[in-house]
């Protein structure tokens, strides 16, 4: 089946769909994205992508080409029009096309931003997810991580790294204490207190984290934000990760050491999705 694309104003089928070879998201990473979840073909956690999406461009003095409103109604247009029940909206804004390349910003005025978002059917995606394995790696990546660029060639290594490795996925590492994994922010859970890394540059201010705060303050969970050593990790109760993609998702190996596991995570993943089906738009 041919998707149906939306292309800066325009839906077409995914075959028709063509952006410049000299916009500035495929020669400079000059661009930001986001990924929003679908289930029983609503979106989860829209608010908070969309505000996110308007922070990231912000910062980098970029211009959204759509309202709020039309924005949203892009997304559920492509989820009646591909029929997604359950999967993920995609969605890119680059800096646009200059005509040619160039490390100066062109003139907004002139040069639109280009947008594009697509689809992603995931039938399983509320499915139970089996305990993931990681490894850790040295985050090197540039320091403004709490925008979500478009800039992924690391953290694809990083993922490769990991399937070499045997395992499922990686969590970054800088100055001997873990950041987030390569697209999701990592916790460890100790003496029934949830530990994860405090907002700031370094790690993306993840939407499904702040989604699932609320649900464990709700639940009288104890939220500790500060930073983890892999050492503390391995010896932790249990670890987990979040996305948008994967929810919650127990960790059951770091760096080649099995946690015992527990029920901390298996709860809050299904409060998580409980609760943003019951909240979903």
């Amino acid at each position: 089946m041919t998707r149906t694309v939306y292309v800066n104003g325009e839906y077409l089928p995914e075959t028709e769909a063509k952006v410049s070879i000299f916009d500035r998201g495929f020669l400079m990473a000059d661009g930001v994205y986001e990924v929003t979840s679908v289930l029983d073909g609503k979106l989860l956690d829209y608010a908070g992508h969309e505000a996110r999406l308007e922070r990231s461009l912000a910062e980098l003095d970029m211009a959204n080409p759509l309202t709020k409103e039309d924005l949203l109604e892009v997304h559920r247009e492509l989820v009646r029009e591909n029929g997604v029940q359950n999967g993920m909206v995609y969605l890119q804004i680059t800096r646009g096309s200059a005509g040619d390349r160039s490390f100066y910003f062109p003139d907004a005025a002139t040069v639109p931003s280009t947008i594009v978002l697509f689809t992603q059917s995931v039938p399983e995606l509320a499915a139970p997810k089996a305990p993931i394995r990681v490894i850790s790696i040295d985050d090197i990546r540039w320091g403004r991580r709490d925008i979500k660029t478009v800039q992924l060639l690391y953290p694809s290594m990083a993922k490769m790294a990991a399937k070499k490795a045997g395992v499922d996925d990686a969590w970054f590492v800088m100055d001997g204490l873990v950041t987030e994994g390569t697209a999701n922010n990592a916790y460890i859970v100790k003496d029934g207190r949830i530990i994860t890394r405090p907002l700031s540059n370094e790690i993306l201010h993840g939407i499904t984290r702040a989604t699932l705060f609320k649900y464990a303050a709700e639940a009288q969970m104890v939220i500790e934000e500060r930073a983890f050593t892999i050492e503390e990790a391995q010896k932790a109760d249990e670890a987990f990760i979040t996305g948008a993609s994967t929810f919650v998702t127990p960790v059951a190996e770091i760096d080649g050491v099995a946690l015992p596991g527990g029920p901390v995570a298996t709860r809050l993943r299904e409060i998580y999705i409980e609760e943003s089906r019951k909240a979903a738009i």
